[in-house]
């Protein structure tokens, strides 16, 4: 039997805001947090002080995007008003996003073999820059001894780590942490990122990410990413923000092999949500700026609700492209979104071909009446996910 799946906390960890709610006014202010970095530009998350959220012994021991998940999480429960000194500690699980781990912190301490030498590498490279590594200092710090787990699968994996909590809880838990972030903007992480050649070249930060656009040529970097309270059942008084409705992934056959799956991982969360494709009042979509990329998800997204057929948005343009940690912002955007009946636009003026055939939300924020909304995320590799998220139960 399913369980509700709601969610009850949000914290966020983004360029253009820290906590949900100020995230959620810049985004309905055009407000980018993308900026000029020494080789291009990217989203950076500014004026963040660890130490707000965690002991300075912690501090030195993880890396950014491990620290950026503790604060998410912090922020979560505060926002969700919920006290786990009341729950069991093996009733709280934890499952997390993961995709490039530790990158920073392992970049340094390499740096430290080489020049140095192999007494001066601290014994945390070990753990702190491991995929898992959020998931296991969230269970500690929150003292969360539930089933914890990490789901890597690139941009996808916030929306399928919300799938797997689904499956946590219909399991026995009663509360799990969930959500993705990333930090990945230092040299090496860049040096990786761009040798696959999905990087704009752009150096204007409020023209550089521009998804279905003419003269798209690729996404931006960003970091931060969201964290979430998920409960089966929330005490009385404490309000959900949406409901998990339905989840699925596919994934793409390799080159020449075959259809991309993203359709049917459409077509499969709508039918698992008990909907139909006029039941979705809007889609956050992936948005890669990859103009071969963009071709597919608005083919896709045609194929489904028809051309024009329901209101689509990505909002990331504003934060870039975050990976582990782009997936589970968006379901914080799309759950703000059912909470306030207000699209959130798609900025940078994308000048939108006539081939693609969607009605992408531009420039200003549109008022409009919210019951389901659909999230798409597509990782390297060809991970798909679409999640549908509803205002009351399903």
């Amino acid at each position: 039997m399913r369980r509700p799946c709601a969610v009850t906390g949000i914290g966020v960890v983004a360029p253009n805001g820290m906590g949900h709610e100020a995230y959620w006014a810049q985004l309905l202010n055009g407000k980018t947090g993308i900026v000029p970095i020494p080789d291009g530009v990217a989203g950076v998350v500014t004026d963040f002080d660890a130490a707000r959220f965690m002991p300075a012994e912690l501090v030195v021991r993880t890396d950014r995007w491990t620290q950026f998940g503790i604060a998410a999480t912090a922020l979560a429960l505060r926002d969700a008003g919920i006290d786990l000194q009341a729950i069991p500690e093996y009733d709280i699980g934890v499952v997390t996003g993961s995709s490039s781990g530790g990158n920073e912190f392992g970049q340094r301490e390499i740096g430290k073999l080489w020049t140095k030498g192999p007494s001066h590498v601290s014994a945390y490279q070990s753990i702190a820059w491991f995929y898992a590594a959020t998931t296991g200092q969230v269970s500690i710090r929150f003292g969360a001894r539930g089933p914890c787990s990490v789901v890597v699968t690139e941009q996808a994996s916030g929306l399928d780590a919300l799938a797997h909590t689904e499956r946590v809880l219909r399991q026995g838990a009663r509360v799990v942490l969930t959500g993705g972030t990333e930090a990945p903007l230092s040299p090496y992480a860049l040096a990786c990122q761009r040798a696959d050649g999905r990087i704009s070249a752009a150096t204007d930060p409020e023209r550089a990410f521009r998804p279905f656009d003419r003269q798209a040529d690729g996404n931006v970097p960003g970091e931060g990413g969201a964290m979430f309270v998920v409960e089966d059942r929330p005490a009385a008084g404490r309000r959900a923000y949406g409901y998990l409705a339905g989840h699925a992934a596919t994934f793409d056959p390799r080159p020449g092999g075959g259809e991309p799956g993203l359709r049917r991982a459409i077509e499969l969360a709508i039918g698992r949500a008990g909907l139909t494709p006029a039941d979705i009042d809007a889609v956050f979509a992936d948005g890669c700026a990859v103009p071969e990329l963009d071709q597919q998800e608005a083919e896709a997204i045609e194929a489904v609700f028809g051309p024009y057929g329901v209101p689509v948005t990505v909002p990331k343009t504003m934060v870039g492209r975050l990976y582990a940690g782009g997936g589970a912002l968006d379901l914080a955007t799309a759950l703000l979104a059912l909470r306030n009946s207000m699209i959130p636009p798609t900025t940078g003026a994308p000048n939108v071909p006539e081939h693609y055939r969607i009605d992408l939300v531009l420039d200003l924020p549109r008022p409009t009446g919210l019951r389901a909304v659909l999230v798409l995320a597509r990782g390297r590799g060809g991970h798909n996910s679409a999640v549908v998220l509803t205002s009351e139960p399903p």
